[in-house]
């Protein structure tokens, strides 16, 4: 006899969880609040759908937060699997010049949902929409907003973190773990734009002024990348990436410091002598023609440092590799990309279940766990989802 299966949420973990679970053993039943599935992923994919990164897989396990947490299930189901498995199903992918990995061009986010769809109608999951979960009866009965309960042999919780709440993702369901002793953290930003206190000329003429080609480097963590200068502050990969770092020191300190490197690919001795050996006199024009920076890079440059400094090549060089910037705060919840926080990672064992409500079970973004934008955060939810639906098709 089959075993039943609620999966609670439908985004991204959740479909892959159904797609990987056997039909065979299971009968599965997702619960969606929302009258359609996978609204947060058809909104991420809107800025460039990355499904996931290229990059080899004793690297990408070390874009985690913590590190340790999601090494097995990224070799459960890797990069390279997802890969394959999304050509099995009819989405031919493509490496990008950033090594991410996103659909052959002309294929839009609605189209992979739909494949991925197709899958679990082939395994026979019932969907039900429109059900929001909002907690267990006394009998331990899953309620929802309508008239039904149910109690399955398996319950696997899939209802994401606290950012984009138009997607459905609020957060309002922490409470009700809570309420059963589970150990929870509060939900903070992550892959969100962060706030600088800026001059009000510099910002007048460089706000969405992108900064290309840099890197960002704040405690331990260098990233390159972009950035968008905004009102707030700044925006783009390469700040996003270092959201851990930023979040501990903004945590501790009310602020943080972040040091940006405006010529990566050349050192510091290499920049000064290009500014010394210049046949042109004007600073700015030495350094916007010979090391090629934009009017936004020079303007921040003047911003930041004394008129001496930037005159001074020695100085001027060592600014430009290694600028310090002061961070104040994050952007709200809900402009965030991501959120960490949620259910504590010592609430579930190595399979995600609560250590707690045994047959229940905790995956995706509800976990307190952190990653970079570039398809990580998509990878880690297919490898949970993958990871999760192997165990129990073992075990069951």
């Amino acid at each position: 006899m089959k075993k039943s299966v609620s999966i609670i949420g439908g985004g991204a973990v959740a479909l892959f969880l159904a797609a990987f679970l056997d039909p065979q053993k299971f009968e599965v039943t997702m619960y969606e609040q929302n009258k359609t599935l996978g609204r947060k992923f058809l909104v991420a994919g809107k800025g460039g759908f990355n499904l996931t990164h290229s990059e080899p897989i004793e690297l990408l396990t070390e874009r985690y937060t913590p590190t340790s947490f999601l090494k097995e299930p990224l070799r459960c189901f890797s990069n390279v699997d997802f890969q394959k498995w999304l050509d099995s199903i009819g989405i031919p992918t493509y490496i990008g010049s950033s090594r991410r990995i996103y659909p052959e061009k002309g294929i839009k986010p609605i189209a992979v949902l739909n494949a991925i769809l197709k899958v679990l109608k082939k395994q026979h999951v019932h969907i039900k929409y429109e059900h929001t979960w909002t907690g267990w009866n006394s009998d331990n009965e899953l309620l929802f907003n309508t008239d039904i309960t149910t109690l399955s042999d398996y319950t696997i919780f899939a209802l994401g973190g606290s950012s984009w709440k138009i997607t459905g993702s609020d957060g309002n369901w922490l409470k009700l773990f809570k309420k059963q002793g589970v150990d929870i953290a509060p939900f903070q930003a992550s892959n969100c734009g962060y706030s600088v206190d800026w001059n009000s000329s510099f910002i007048k003429k460089h706000e969405g002024s992108p900064l290309k080609n840099i890197a960002i480097t704040c405690s331990d963590n260098r990233q390159k990348g972009e950035v968008v200068i905004t009102r707030f502050g700044l925006e783009g990969n390469a700040i996003y990436a270092v959201s851990p770092q930023l979040r501990k020191a903004l945590n501790n300190k009310k602020k943080a410091t972040i040091f940006m490197d405006l010529k990566p690919n050349l050192s510091a001795d290499e920049v000064q002598k290009k500014i010394e050996k210049s046949t042109l006199r004007n600073t700015t024009e030495i350094i916007r023609k010979e090391l090629k920076l934009s009017l936004a890079q020079i303007g921040l440059l003047k911003t930041l440092i004394s008129k001496d400094s930037f005159l001074d090549p020695g100085l001027l060089a060592q600014n430009i590799k290694s600028l310090p910037l002061e961070i104040t705060d994050f952007a709200a919840l809900d402009e965030a990309i991501s959120t960490v926080g949620g259910i504590s990672l010592n609430a579930v064992d190595q399979h995600y279940q609560l250590k707690k409500l045994s047959t229940h079970y905790c995956i995706g973004e509800m976990l307190d766990w952190d990653a970079p934008t570039g398809g990580y955060l998509l990878q880690a939810c297919a490898s949970m989802g993958v990871h999760l639906a192997k165990h129990l098709n073992k075990t069951s």
